[in-house]
């Protein structure tokens, strides 16, 4: 079992969530609450990562990650340092991999709060920075759980994104997908089957939570 690819996925999962509930939360509540011109082209691109396949993904985010990138060349700009096959580069190929997980389950929890609260905190004069700080979030927590969880898990399964950014340098980017992936071409299937096996109780304690959450709310 490879205990450090272990760790580097759990360390990549809840950096990622972290990231996605911080940064989706405000933008789930701007998308719930607003009409404007051209949301539904908006929301596509956001949750186009669910209909494209990994390797699509990882492949313009090495272009738009690559020392003549975008987002490559300003990162050395900053930093000096190269944005693939960095814990930065894979963080980041995660949070887009896994945004439409955290934002769509969001917005869906804030749709279904009741109006009259929102309204009535309006009515109070409350701006819409503090209607979404003081009522609802508060009132959408198991859907923000919810969708914490589901971000966590998508993150930990992650595979041909984090491989075509990160590679598999052990202990920075080598995941334990990658790892269960590298075991079984080496027909070592009992470091593969180990590894595979945290998986399991992992996800069912947290899909169990989720359900539990579901029936809550």
């Amino acid at each position: 079992m490879d205990s450090m690819a272990l760790f580097i996925t759990l360390k990549l999962a809840l950096v990622t969530t972290v990231i996605l509930v911080v940064l989706g939360a405000p933008l789930a509540y701007f998308l719930a609450y607003n009409r404007f011109f051209g949301k539904p082209i908006i929301e596509a691109l956001l949750y186009l990562p669910i209909a494209l396949p990994p390797t699509v993904i990882g492949f313009y985010l090495v272009v738009a990650m690559g020392p003549r990138g975008f987002i490559g060349s300003l990162w050395k700009t900053f930093t000096g340092a190269s944005l693939l096959f960095s814990f930065a580069g894979i963080t980041m190929a995660a949070i887009l991999y896994s945004l439409p997980f955290a934002v769509q389950p969001m917005k869906a929890t804030f749709q279904k709060l009741d109006g009259r609260l929102v309204e009535n905190a309006a009515v109070l004069g409350l701006s819409p920075l503090s209607i979404f700080f003081r009522v609802v979030l508060p009132n959408s927590r198991s859907g923000i759980i919810a969708a914490a969880i589901l971000v966590f898990l998508h993150s930990m399964g992650a595979f041909g994104v984090i491989l075509m950014v990160g590679g598999s340098i052990p202990g920075i980017t080598k995941v334990a997908s990658i790892a269960i992936y590298e075991a079984v071409e080496m027909m070592d299937y009992r470091a593969a089957g180990l590894t595979a096996l945290c998986f399991i109780p992992i996800s069912y304690l947290f899909l169990l939570l989720v359900n539990k959450l579901n029936e809550d709310g």
